[in-house]
């Protein structure tokens, strides 16, 4: 089984870091949310309250990971940014060609420790020119190798998707979406 972690900092963006845990624990991905604080409780930027599974300090390897995801929101995207123990333990996971994926604000991160470079991305409009060494795509949702970001909260779907496509298969992801209704949402649209 497929094992995916997000990371939670108070004032993530309440969609993007739900929507794709929700996808992915349909699609049978084991999902671990982690609070990069000293507390399992995080606020986010909506000030809706979740409850972490784990706590990253209290984390020794994250070898088992598949992916490493990292939601947006402000001021969440920034306060993932400032925790130095996450920051090094994405460069060592784009190091060993593990996935990373990062939403919305969070592509920053990782265009901060320098893993976006020569890689396609695209982030929140206005945050284009923090994904250092990427050439932004503006699109919905963009995979470039080991690297999935996603737009914005409108996105979290599509990029959810994504990731779950990459972990499972095409036909788990189109199970997932039958399941979720997703052909009566396009419709509507």
């Amino acid at each position: 089984m497929a094992k995916a972690y997000e990371f939670l900092a108070n004032g993530f963006e309440d969609i993007e870091a739900l929507a794709p845990v929700d996808i992915l624990r349909r699609g049978g991905v084991e999902v671990k949310t982690v609070s990069i604080s000293d507390s399992l409780m995080v606020e986010s930027a909506n000030g809706v309250t979740v409850k972490a599974d784990l706590l990253f300090d209290e984390i020794d390897d994250f070898s088992d990971a598949d992916i490493l995801m990292l939601p947006g929101g402000m001021p969440g995207a920034a306060n993932l940014n400032l925790h130095e123990g996450l920051r090094k333990l994405l460069v060592e996971q784009n190091e060993k060609g593990k996935r990373l994926g990062a939403i919305c604000a969070a592509p920053m991160v990782l265009g901060s420790v320098g893993v976006l470079k020569e890689k396609r991305a695209t982030c929140y409009p206005g945050f284009e020119k923090r994904l250092t060494g990427a050439e932004h795509t503006g699109e919905l949702c963009t995979i470039d190798g080991n690297i999935t970001t996603g737009k914005g909260p409108a996105a979290a779907f599509i990029y959810g998707f994504a990731i779950l496509e990459q972990l499972t298969s095409a036909a788990t992801a189109q199970e997932v979406k039958d399941g979720m209704l997703v052909s009566e949402l396009i419709k509507l649209h």
